[in-house]
């Protein structure tokens, strides 16, 4: 299934902690919505009474203006698309509790974390294209430090056994390579990740400016660590969730011969006009980013407000697995473009079988994407994944099609693309933990329930 069912947890546990200690808990302020105006006659915008799109999507517009009424967040934004009619926006509140915040719109600017992994994926997908890497190729053609690479005997010890396999490509894309991550991985392993600074995300000032003290300044540096920590499981063997999507970047460094950041920006945000999409956003655009929150049990609370946003400065490194902030516009455009086979607007970025194979099932052979428990918003739905995201495998009554794609965000955010249906979604918020709200699980029912009537199921 989708990632709107397989919520992640990326900052919950450092945002219930070190970046909220000492704060004071102020009471949430009541946000009424409040209609949103279109920028441009690409984008329709729904929150416009007797608008004819409004039509379209009354039950996903409930939901979101319920969700602002009931003072749930203060603002969200939806990003809708079938076919290659224009895309509507659904625009509920404001960017923050803040006096005088702006309306939210589809340009405004949000934390989209682990979001960023499928543009990751299809960036290493364009090098696959051009044969400057190949899927099943070892990681230490490009990293060398990943050509000895040891196996955890116990999760209760750092005592280790040689690798009988390389790490390959498909496995960072996929989650398979065995690696860890800081949010899942326990035990003694999950020290020597921290203490060796293994954090490729951002939070809050407070919370960075201590993880700084110990994270690798260059993203070479960092795979080059990465390679030195013991794996959790034989490579291709088993799904964890993990940073493989981060050493991908690496690994795009040295197969293109570019930084990772100016290799996205030449051969996916260019192209495709999403000029919202930052790795650091500049001073200029702060006036549009989102406040972060933290919600503790019905209290909201300020963890990165986005006027002194710790994202408008230069991160460590850009974070191919969680460091994007980007709009529901811009995040629209990337998926319109997978929609169409990898192409926009007459710009090719992938090959439309390059597209297909991203989004299919690139498990190792005998490997289950387990998912996630119902309790955090998971399903049983069968599932396989692809180049950064899950891929349903058999259409779900009242959903996505079999063949669906996508992924979410630690901070609530989901997107996907329904090749079948010709239909994709983007739905922003940024409040932790993600799923605080069982917003990406209604909003998806209401989605699919406002577009019944032209869904081509087969």
């Amino acid at each position: 299934m989708i990632r709107a069912m397989i919520p992640i947890t990326l900052l919950a546990t450092i945002a219930g902690s070190a970046a909220l200690a000492g704060q004071a808990s102020p009471q949430p302020v009541p946000q009424q919505p409040a209609p949103a105006t279109a920028a441009n006659d690409d984008f329709v915008v729904t929150e416009r009474l007797g608008s004819k799109d409004l039509a379209r999507f009354p039950k996903t517009f409930g939901l979101f203006t319920d969700y602002i009424n009931s003072n749930k967040i203060p603002g969200v934004v939806g990003a809708f698309g079938q076919g290659q009619t224009p895309t509507a926006i659904v625009a509920s509140g404001k960017l923050g509790d803040e006096p005088g915040a702006p309306r939210v719109d589809k340009d405004s600017l949000w934390r989209v974390y682990s979001m960023t992994k499928p543009i990751t994926a299809m960036a290493a997908m364009i090098l696959i294209e051009e044969g400057k890497m190949r899927l099943d190729q070892p990681v230490s053609d490009f990293i060398p430090a990943f050509k000895t690479m040891r196996v955890q005997i116990s999760p209760d010890s750092l005592e280790t056994r040689p690798a009988t396999k390389p790490i390959t490509i498909r496995n960072l894309l996929t989650h398979t390579a065995g690696l860890g991550y800081t949010i899942i991985t326990k035990g003694p392993l999950l020290k020597a990740y921290e203490d060796a600074g293994i954090t490729p995300f951002t939070s809050d000032a407070k919370t960075e400016a201590q993880l700084r003290l110990k994270r690798p300044a260059t993203l070479e540096a960092f795979a080059n660590k990465v390679a030195t920590l013991p794996l959790i499981a034989e490579p291709g063997t088993k799904w964890s969730y993990s940073i493989g999507l981060d050493v991908i970047g690496r690994v795009i460094e040295v197969a293109s011969g570019q930084s990772f950041d100016a290799f996205l920006q030449q051969r996916i945000f260019t192209p495709l006009k999403m000029n919202s999409s930052y790795f650091q956003v500049p001073a200029s655009e702060a006036r549009r980013l989102a406040t972060g929150y933290f919600i503790a049990g019905n209290t909201r609370v300020p963890l990165d407000p986005g006027a002194t946003s710790v994202f408008l400065q230069k991160p460590s490194f850009p974070y191919g697995g969680a460091g994007l902030v980007t709009s529901a516009g811009d995040y629209d455009r990337f998926l319109h473009m997978l929609q169409n086979g990898g192409s926009l607007d007459g710009v090719r970025i992938l090959k439309p079988a390059t597209a297909k194979l991203a989004m299919s099932n690139l498990l190792p052979a005998g490997v289950i994407y387990p998912g996630a428990v119902s309790a955090t918003g998971g399903t049983t739905n069968a599932q396989g994944f692809g180049a950064g995201g899950s891929v349903t495998l058999g259409d779900v009554p009242g959903g996505p099609a079999k063949g669906t794609y996508g992924w979410g965000g630690a901070a609530g955010t989901i997107a996907w693309v329904d090749p079948v249906n010709q239909v994709r979604a983007t739905i922003m918020v940024n409040y932790l933990p993600g799923d605080k709200w069982p917003l990406r699980v209604e909003s998806t029912k209401a989605v699919y329930a406002d577009l019944a009537p032209s869904l081509q199921r087969k």
